[in-house]
């Protein structure tokens, strides 16, 4: 069986012409499902956070280093996890990771101070950090390289779904009872989704008829260092550091420094997340017919300007503070999704889990730097608003330029492996 067959069992003619099978269907659910309940884990800090810091008496800068934890664990994770990634059925470490990332959760909803709270953090991030790289890599092992725009579109709406339906739903539960019953309400989904991959996900192991190392870290150490990766690795990195600076303290920024009530904090998620749900897919769709690098321009444009916009607002009105959320989630939407389809091309198949390991890891890694960099450049005043916002949206507007350049070559050498003049 050659490589093309078992990287690609869905791409031919009459499957293109009927689209996805029920299973696939159902598998892409599952999979945005799984990335739902990861993503809400952690995005569910960020609007917490003006909650948060004053329940268990702590600083932005405390906060800050809370998100990174889990950044920095599931970074750790990743790279340890690099070397087995294509070694096992991808549906059990799939299971494996899910489970102690289930039993991280808990440990967070226990938590009574901050100390708790932070291990909790890094035993979840450890765990869940790796299950995006494992999706990754079941939906490049299934799934054609012109149809994962449309796969990965799907599977991005976890993220808008989780501000729709899991942030607010989390705020609620926090306003009503605790902050801790949002962890605990994440630890009953994640039970559940368990049991569904458990009984209903069929083996993912094509990858294991393929030749592997036998030393795993010896096959780490040729993914990180084949040269064909190296500038990957390089955009993945910068891509979630400017990302991961706005994110862990938009709630805190919303209220204090643009006016918002808390109250009505839920109604920014809830409609920004429902334009998210409609433009994920089509991004996805518009990556595989006009391209993954022009989508990705297109995103990197509009989320320049937008970011520019946000983090220089002064007070403004509920409408104004939602159409800005919604813009610059497009633009977001309009560099994740491209960018993470392309990326999908670029390793061998005996490498896939690895190289979306080692760049989960990267992300991760990166994305809890940006944070604790956030952190250190901004302050509050003493009516809680955040001194020097502004600077950061500077930052994440340098590393989208520096992107939108890097992107250009990888994309370019994908071109080139596939016989095409643009990805």
């Amino acid at each position: 069986m050659t490589e093309q067959a078992l990287a690609a069992p869905i791409d031919d003619q009459q499957e293109r012409q009927r689209g996805f099978s029920r299973y696939q269907a159902l598998l892409i659910a599952l999979l945005a499902f799984t990335q739902f309940t990861i993503i809400l884990d952690f995005i569910i800090m960020s609007p917490l956070g003006a909650i948060l810091m004053p329940a268990l008496d702590i600083t932005a800068g405390q906060f800050g280093v809370a998100v990174s934890a889990y950044a920095f664990s599931a970074g750790l994770s990743g790279i340890l996890a690099a070397g087995f990634a294509d070694r096992f059925d991808r549906k059990r470490l799939l299971l494996f990771f899910y489970v102690g990332f289930t039993l991280g959760t808990l440990l967070c909803a226990m938590a009574q101070n901050y100390h708790v709270l932070l291990i909790g953090r890094i035993v979840t991030g450890l765990f869940g950090g790796v299950i995006g790289s494992v999706v990754l890599a079941i939906v490049t092992d299934l799934f054609a390289l012109h149809l994962r725009g449309r796969v990965m579109g799907f599977v991005q709406t976890a993220f808008a779904a989780s501000q729709v339906l899991g942030v607010p739903a989390g705020l609620f539960l926090a306003n009503h009872w605790s902050w801790q019953v949002c962890f605990v309400a994440i630890v009953v989904l994640s039970i559940v989704t368990i049991a569904i991959i458990a009984f209903v996900m069929e083996p993912v192991d094509a990858h294991l008829r393929l030749k592997q190392d036998r030393n795993p870290f010896r096959h780490l150490i040729t993914t990180v260092f084949e040269p064909r990766y190296t500038l990957a690795f390089a955009v993945t990195t910068l891509l979630a550091t400017g990302g991961y600076m706005l994110m862990p303290f938009s709630s805190a920024y919303t209220v204090h420094n643009l006016g918002i009530d808390m109250l009505h904090l839920p109604t920014i998620y809830l409609v920004s997340g429902l334009f998210s749900i409609v433009t994920g897919p089509l991004v996805g769709r518009a990556s595989d017919a006009f391209g993954k690098y022009p989508t990705f321009v297109f995103g990197c444009a509009m989320t320049a300007v937008m970011v520019l916009i946000y983090t220089h607002l002064g007070h403004v009105s509920l409408t104004t503070a939602i159409i800005v959320n919604v813009l610059m989630f497009i633009g977001i939407f309009s560099r994740m999704i491209p960018s993470q389809a392309l990326m999908s091309a670029i390793p061998d198949q005996s490498q896939r889990g690895s190289f979306s390991a080692v760049s989960a890891s990267l992300q991760q890694l990166s994305g809890g730097l940006g944070s604790v960099l956030a952190g250190a450049i901004i302050a509050q005043a003493p009516d809680g608003a955040l001194i020097h916002f502004d600077r950061i949206g500077y930052v994440v507007v340098a590393t989208t330029i520096i992107t939108l350049v890097a992107m250009y070559f990888v994309q370019k050498a994908v071109a080139e492996r596939t016989g095409k003049r643009v990805v």
